[in-house]
């Protein structure tokens, strides 16, 4: 097995092919234009990367009906991956429930106030005790109250290698049955590999609830980064998760933005995805209403100046206001425009797309009132007409009648079905699937598509994937893959099995694509100028060479050199038949030559003169080839 360092030996060697011009402009000949080229095409850009075999059976069934049935995912059995994901507790919970079992600080701050008390359940409520300890030990640090020592006591010390010892359910037991302080102190104790030790062999619930005393803020995060990953890989609704992808990017939200923590799971689940290859419409819809983007992009705090609630008129006649209810009133007495420039800007329009600054301000009085119930515990969407701005409005020269939360259906409705919006989304969409600069004439066409469709996303799908610009020649892989696109496609095309896609969250992290950590709404660029340059080039290679050898930890991959047979294969058979297995025998002169000229050298061929037939390092040379310029565009 190679060294750690090994990979960047290699990556030097390998410094022609590295280089970003060879990613960014130098493609592989487009096979002839035969099945299973297009069979080949299809798989590389409406899925996360073909698998081994997988254009065979594209073949067997057929190109276009295979993408008829990505493009009705309902007839697909995907119930391998829901077994995958049904130790995630919290990708079936709502805001609410994540809120209640998983507490944020805010809620911590309340209990430890006494304006709530602690929930029932053994489990919970450790979780809950957990928090509050260290809310009151960062309380105690910032006023130098502490009478706590700044260790763990010995005594506790010498209860970790005891609690290790046990087996699962006792160390369960045990760590519930420990008084709320000590329990605190010795998990501060359990850290880095020793929190696997701590888990180990536990049931999902147990190991979920175990990580929650930690940090229960991260258990959420966490499930559903994983499970992002889990689905671009496993899933037999391969476009279905595409499009879950690319419409999150569109319409994308920050996961280190307070209440979005907990509403992201949702807004995933029950917004983006089900509309997904659905109606346009309907998803601005969804999205409009949803606490994640209203949160988000701060569309909960909008107050029309002229309401009821900026004005401070009681909610009912003769009712006195609080001083509390009149400080919050103060806080949220502004107009808010956020949402309403994104929407046009972003989401719709486009920012050329023929819009004023005047009718930002108007969009944005017409969704005040359109807010939610106690964000940071989970609450959900409601309209408040105390706080939506009365009379009529003009949006693009059309009247908006005073109607309260009918006036938003009427702007969304207005945007969804305007021609700028059309080209704008059908750009986008060309952007991901065909080209970075994408033919203006198939955007056009997809244009017209979408508003004779009303914006029907399948719809809209099929008449690109009907257009030869789709099946050209000059888009044979044409487009760079992001992070994600690289790490999941690796996954797919080495047959890898995922016990743990933690780490694989934090190799996205440090390839710069933490997965929702998009901060501003332009969410992440889908052009290759982004993501080719020589440092980004040699992290994927690093990533490449220890996924191949094995060094990821959580991941197992099919066993390349299983498969050359007993006796000791030839590098040069073994290269070639790695071409095959992962780019369908697509590569460059200048590549197959780069790594067929380091065969010879020892760290492959791990030959030694006292030993000529020594079997060379294949797990090298499959991650080089991963690394190549031709398997990271697609």
């Amino acid at each position: 097995m190679p060294s750690p360092g090994r990979c960047l030996v290699f990556t030097a060697a390998l410094g022609v092919v590295c280089l970003p011009a060879a990613i960014a402009h130098k493609r592989p000949v487009f096979p002839s234009t035969n099945e299973r080229a297009r069979a080949i095409q299809a798989l590389n850009r409406l899925t996360f990367g073909p698998r081994p075999g997988d254009v065979d059976r594209v073949m067997t069934i057929g190109v276009d009906k295979w993408i008829d049935q990505q493009l009705h995912p309902d007839s697909i059995d995907d119930q391998v991956l829901d077994s995958r994901l049904a130790q995630f507790r919290t990708l079936r919970m709502s805001p609410q429930e994540l809120a209640k079992n998983f507490p944020p600080p805010a809620v911590i701050k309340q209990i430890a106030n006494g304006k709530e008390g602690i929930p029932g359940g053994e489990d919970r409520r450790a979780i809950y005790e957990s928090q509050l300890v260290k809310y009151r030990e960062k309380k105690e640090e910032k006023t130098g109250s502490s009478d706590q020592p700044a260790m763990a006591s010995s005594d506790v010390e010498n209860k970790v290698p005891e609690l290790l010892n046990k087996q699962p359910d006792a160390r369960m037991q045990a760590l519930l049955s420990m008084p709320a302080q000590d329990r605190s102190d010795l998990l501060a104790l359990i850290k880095g590999n020793r929190r696997e030790e701590l888990v180990a062999g536990m049931s999902p619930e147990q190991r979920e609830n175990v990580m929650a005393m930690y940090n229960p803020q991260q258990v959420v995060a966490n499930e559903l980064m994983q499970a992002k990953i889990l689905r671009a890989t496993y899933s037999e609704r391969q476009l279905q998760e595409v499009m879950t992808d690319f419409w999150l990017n569109h319409f994308n939200v920050f996961i280190g933005k307070g209440a979005d923590r907990y509403d992201l799971t949702s807004y995933e689940r029950d917004v983006i995805r089900p509309h997904a290859l659905g109606k346009f419409e309907d998803l601005l819809e969804a999205t409009a209403k949803s606490p994640a983007m209203l949160f988000y992009l701060d569309n909960w705090l909008s107050v029309g100046p002229d309401s009821e609630f900026a004005q401070g008129i009681p909610r009912r006649p003769g009712r006195r206001r609080l001083p509390q209810q009149q400080a919050r009133q103060k806080r949220q007495s502004g107009l808010n425009e956020n949402y309403g420039r994104e929407l046009m800007e972003l989401h719709t329009l486009g920012v050329n797309g023929g819009y004023t600054q005047k009718d930002v301000t108007e969009v944005a009085k017409v969704f005040t009132g359109w807010t939610l119930r106690e964000p940071r515990q989970g609450g959900g969407y409601f309209f408040d007409e105390r706080k939506h701005e009365p009379g009529n409005k003009i949006v693009l020269g059309h009247k908006i009648k005073e109607g309260g939360e009918k006036e938003g259906h009427e702007v969304l409705h207005l945007l969804a079905r305007n021609p700028s919006t059309a080209k704008f989304v059908c750009n986008k969409l060309a952007m991901r699937f065909v080209s970075d600069n994408p033919p203006p004439a198939l955007v056009d066409r997809m244009a017209k598509t979408f508003l004779k469709k009303d914006g029907d996303i399948r719809e809209v799908l099929k008449a690109m994937l009907d257009s030869p610009e789709f099946w050209a020649p000059e888009g044979y892989r044409a487009k760079v893959k992001t992070p994600l696109e690289f790490v999941v496609s690796s996954l797919r095309a080495t047959r890898a099995e995922v016990n743990d896609a933690t780490p694989l969250v934090r190799q996205l992290q440090s390839l710069g694509m933490p997965l929702y950590g998009a901060q501003p709404p332009t969410g992440y660029s889908m052009k290759a100028e982004t993501w080719v340059s020589s440092s980004a080039l040699l992290g994927r290679m690093n990533f490449a060479v220890h996924l191949a050898a094995g060094r990821i930890r959580g991941v197992q991959i099919a066993s390349a050199e299983s498969e050359m047979g007993t006796t000791a294969p030839d590098p040069e058979r073994v290269l070639a038949s790695l071409e095959n297995s992962l780019l369908e025998g697509n590569v460059s002169k200048q590549t197959h030559d780069t790594i067929a000229g380091q065969l010879s050298d020892p760290k492959i061929s791990q030959r030694r003169l006292d030993d000529p037939a020594r079997a060379p390092d294949v797990s090298m040379i499959e991650g080089l080839l991963l690394g190549s310029p031709e398997f990271q565009r697609r």
